[in-house]
């Protein structure tokens, strides 16, 4: 049986001018896979005619007659827009029409339409998102990124058993590493919520390291890092921000005087390269781990290229059956909702 990946088409700064391309380039690369387009009907042929999707047999409209703006307050958009592109797209995954949903759309409103339409897996109390950055050797899966602005730490402990579960299935690890982001490395730094979590996480049975420091985030060999969504935006954000700070500064060097373009002919093969393991774009796709379905969002600047990378990152998870495994190891966790 194939994976069907529902997109919200609609969502994003660029819409179906972004999605209809990534979906056919992601349905093209993966033979197994089909995906369906959730948006209006007029504007998703316009974009399939133009790119030749029309007839292209694992690719299916659903219309849509309304969509969620980026200004949209999660309350509006769950309920009074019904038959927006994201909530059919969720709907898609509830109904088992689809095994994930793709959006780049508001990421309050797909929290709240995930949250209410899938509800949370047994054991989880709130919905955490986790995204993949790069570190020097490998990757960090760090959650939360935004979902959670005040987290109690039992709240933290959840994020740590769903972020070792996706690391264990998607990387392949049998227990990874979990941090707990901190001001410090000794176990007297943070405050009562951070410390309180750490009691918690060593009793946990989990892969605990102890503190992590915001460094380490990147130059650590931590595979999870757990914080809450306050600070873990406010690192994500910061992260985002001296990356393409360091590209412009390395550009206008390259570019100041004729030496140096010289130079930057000679070196241009080592640049290249550079660019394409910094390339922020690969890592794009952050998940919506915790509910009873896999919702993935994308950045919503996300061109093409970063758009189809989430769908592969949805992908990724059904293939690896992260939601099965969650579900299997949270249960004994004892809670029933």
């Amino acid at each position: 049986m194939g994976i069907a990946i529902a997109i919200d088409c609609m969502g994003g700064d660029h819409g179906p001018h972004v999605t209809v391309p990534a979906a056919l380039g992601f349905v093209k690369s993966h033979p197994k896979a089909s995906v369906i387009l959730v948006g209006l009907e007029s504007d998703l042929a316009r974009e399939l005619a133009k790119h030749g999707g029309s007839q292209q047999a694992r690719v299916s409209v659903r219309h849509a007659s309304e969509m969620v703006e980026m200004h949209d307050s999660p309350a509006i958009a769950l309920r009074n827009k019904k038959n927006s592109s994201m909530r059919l797209a969720v709907d898609l995954v509830k109904t088992g029409e689809a095994q994930a949903a793709v959006s780049a759309g508001n990421t309050g409103a797909l929290m709240a339409i995930s949250r209410f339409v899938l509800k949370t897996l047994p054991g989880i109390d709130r919905p955490a998102i986790v995204s993949v950055l790069p570190r020097v050797s490998g990757n960090t899966y760090m959650l939360d990124l935004g979902a959670n602005v005040d987290c109690d730490p039992e709240h933290l402990l959840q994020f740590a058993i769903m972020g070792a579960t996706l690391v264990a299935a998607v990387e392949h690890k049998d227990r990874p590493t979990v941090g707990l982001l901190n001001i410090g490395e000794e176990a007297i730094k943070g405050n009562e919520v951070v410390k309180q979590a750490a009691e918690l996480l060593r009793g946990s049975g989990l892969n605990f390291q102890g503190n992590v420091e915001g460094d380490g985030i990147f130059n650590g060999n931590t595979d999870v890092v757990v914080c809450d969504g306050f600070v873990g935006n406010v690192a994500l954000k910061s992260s985002e921000g001296v990356a393409r700070m360091l590209a412009t500064f390395l550009r206008d060097e390259f570019r100041r005087t004729w030496f140096n373009r010289i130079a930057a002919l000679i070196v241009w093969p080592v640049l290249a390269a550079f660019k394409r393991r910094f390339d922020p774009r690969r890592y794009n796709g952050a998940s919506l781990l915790g509910l009873r379905g896999i919702v993935v969002k994308s950045h919503g600047s996300a061109d093409s290229y970063a758009f189809e990378r989430a769908i592969e990152r949805a992908m990724e998870e059904v293939e690896n059956e992260v939601l099965q495994k969650l579900t299997r190891r949270l249960a004994p966790l004892g809670v029933t909702q």
